[in-house]
């Protein structure tokens, strides 16, 4: 088993270990405005879907915001993937 994670870590190259120092910056910059937005919205579906709750019975606009959640996590996880690819080459 550690053999295999040995393989892994020197053959496998990162996702984002063909982008320029530059590109990599823009767009960490991207993904941040983008995940920033994502937050807004997120809040707001789940602020909406309360609201909905209490004035409506319990429906799929309850649980909407639930589906967003993961890929905004994934969305952070990326972007601290990036950074941590520019922190290496520095």
């Amino acid at each position: 088993m550690d053999f295999l994670l040995l393989l892994k870590q020197f053959y496998m190259a990162s996702l984002f270990s063909n982008y320029s120092k530059e590109a990599l910056q823009k767009k960490l910059k991207s993904q941040k405005k983008m995940f920033y937005l994502k937050v807004i919205i997120v809040i707001l579906m789940i602020a909406f879907s309360i609201f909905y709750t209490l004035e409506n019975n319990i429906s799929f606009y309850t649980f909407l915001p639930l589906f967003f959640i993961p890929m905004t996590i994934y969305m952070y996880l990326e972007m601290k993937k990036i950074a941590k690819e520019l922190k290496s080459r520095k």
